[in-house]
């Protein structure tokens, strides 16, 4: 049992549009912050209201998604797993940053007037019409359903 697990799953509300860059391949990266919520009791028995951003970066098809949109305020659910990178300021400190690689996306707003859709980013479909699927993640491998039911 020498393997770990390294997953996150946030529900929150987009900080600002993303920021779509391109790498020098042609991949597409976007970045956005996301904050959630979350209500308790002070020790005087008050409630409060804290919020935690985070940072969430996605690639290829996923950030291409994200670009079309998603759009700041809305509320969406992001899965991922942790990742830290480092490097060197201009002043020779060592930096850090812990940002969330986003492996899949749920639009939690309600659609205006569609049924609610699930696909993989692998599996969407052109359609007449502007809607996104309630779903987005990574391309993954067939897995065989040996369920009996």
């Amino acid at each position: 049992m020498s393997r770990g697990l390294n997953k996150v799953m946030l529900i929150g509300n987009l900080g600002a549009d993303p920021e779509i860059k391109y790498s020098a391949n042609g991949t597409a990266i976007a970045n956005f912050r996301l904050a959630t919520a979350e209500r308790r009791k002070n020790k005087d028995g008050e409630w409060e209201d804290t919020t935690e951003w985070h940072r969430v970066v996605m690639f290829g098809k996923l950030a291409e998604i994200c670009k079309d949109y998603l759009r700041k305020g809305k509320k969406i659910y992001v899965e991922g797993r942790l990742q830290t990178r480092s490097w060197e300021d201009q002043n020779g400190q060592r930096r850090y940053m812990t940002e969330i690689l986003g492996t899949q996306i749920v639009m939690l707003d309600p659609k205006q007037g569609t049924p609610s859709d699930t696909h993989e980013a692998g599996e969407m479909e052109e359609s007449s019409d502007d809607s996104m699927p309630d779903t987005i993640s990574e391309s993954s491998p067939d897995i065989e359903d040996d369920l009996p039911f």
